[in-house]
């Protein structure tokens, strides 16, 4: 993955229905820093924000079974969002399949672009 890849990763985070505003904060604070003398300690701010805020999908199956999760969505899309959770564990994946999440999971596998 390039530099210009993970930037793009960086912004799937930023409009990710299912990011938060922290995470989202800390991802513009990120873009902004670019070029600049503050890149490293915003990529430090940002990897450390994913590294608290993605989650791995058994993480998120027992939300998505709850009734927090069926207030939230409603039952039926609480127990679709179950079912596709389950899917991803059974073929292998091991992260939570929203789209921050799986952005965020990008830049961490490659945050040796981030940290130079």
């Amino acid at each position: 993955m390039t530099k210009e890849e993970l930037l793009a990763k960086v912004q799937a985070v930023i409009d990710a229905p299912s990011c938060y505003a922290g995470l989202r904060e800390a991802a513009q604070a990120y873009l902004a820093a670019v070029g600049t003398a503050g890149e490293k300690a915003a990529a430090e701010a940002l990897l450390t924000r994913l590294r608290e805020d993605v989650q791995s999908i058994d993480e998120v199956m027992p939300f998505f079974a709850s009734d927090k999760a069926k207030e939230l969505f409603g039952p039926e899309q609480a127990e679709a969002m179950l079912k596709q959770a389950q899917e991803v564990k059974a073929n292998g994946g091991d992260t939570c399949f929203c789209p921050a999440c799986m952005a965020g999971k990008a830049i961490l596998d490659h945050a040796e672009l981030l940290e130079k």
